[in-house]
């Protein structure tokens, strides 16, 4: 693979990203992406001629797996020959292996949750921040900032702001995920729904639920066979007992939290007011 100089390893970080997420389609089994099928239902479709469709699909996933694979090593190969002097290699594998780890350990974090849905909010927040926080905002933004020499300052403030809109872009993507748009959002809006996804949007439900309420929790929440008026049911639950509301409340308090964290940080004025900004879209991204 072929590098440039000041772009690999962003290219890294870009191809680490598609790794993580097509594995997480492969797990979710999530049928679409940004509008467009997800890369098992591509590769099923290219393999289908002359098999059974159980064996077409066995063999989309498992390739699928392999792609995500392919994206992971091609990641740490841009990074190992993007023309690093010593330390900054180093640094930037340091980096990478945290982020790589973590993600990982909040993936299979999910995983254990799925289908066990529950008040308990320990359980979302630790996998927002281990799962998406991580890799999603903090490491991609230490990785360039370490790079490019900066102190300790800026880092721990890079740090707060990445922890912070972390938690919120994915509380955001938890609501869009049963509210959204598919149209708009690019992604089905049932799938947490019958996943049963352990969210925090489902937990607060659950806090809140009257014993009515929480029988259609217990009984459609994770329902693989969950058809549109049952997804509607549970929507009217999490609505009526303000679970809804109440994420799209907390959304906002990490929107501040990251813009606080870059007072008196160290950061050219264009930066700020990019970061500042992202930080006001994600306190919008909410239906």
């Amino acid at each position: 693979m072929t590098s440039l100089p000041g772009v690999s390893a962003p290219s890294a970080v870009e191809l680490f990203h598609a790794f993580a997420l097509i594995h997480d389609d492969l797990m979710d089994r999530s049928a679409t992406r940004r509008g467009r099928p997800t890369m098992q239902h591509v590769l099923t479709a290219c393999h289908q001629a002359g098999r059974t469709r159980a064996a077409a699909d066995r063999l989309g996933a498992a390739a699928a797996l392999l792609a995500g694979d392919a994206a992971l090593a091609w990641s740490a190969e841009l990074l190992h020959t993007a023309g690093l002097t010593h330390p900054q290699l180093t640094t930037a594998l340091r980096r990478t292996d945290a982020m790589r780890t973590q993600v990982m350990y909040g993936q299979y974090l999910d995983l254990l949750s799925t289908g066990r849905p529950g008040p308990d909010t320990a359980v979302p927040w630790k996998v927002i921040r281990c799962k998406t926080a991580g890799y999603t905002f903090v490491h991609p933004l230490l990785l360039g900032a370490e790079l490019a020499g900066a102190g300790p300052a800026l880092t721990a403030a890079l740090a707060g702001y990445g922890w912070a809109a972390g938690e919120a872009f994915q509380l955001s993507d938890d609501l869009l995920g049963v509210f959204g748009r598919p149209d708009e959002t690019g992604k089905p809006n049932g799938d947490d729904l019958r996943e049963g996804k352990h969210t925090l949007l489902a937990a607060l439900a659950y806090q809140r639920a009257d014993a009515v309420q929480r029988a259609a929790l217990d009984r459609h929440l994770g329902d693989a066979g969950l058809d549109e008026e049952d997804a509607c049911r549970l929507r009217e639950v999490l609505t009526a007992t303000g679970a809804h509301d109440a994420v799209r409340r907390t959304v906002r308090e990490p929107c501040r939290a990251a813009v606080r964290a870059l007072e008196g940080a160290p950061l050219p004025g264009a930066v700020r007011r990019a970061l500042t900004d992202l930080a006001a879209a994600l306190a919008s991204r909410t239906t």
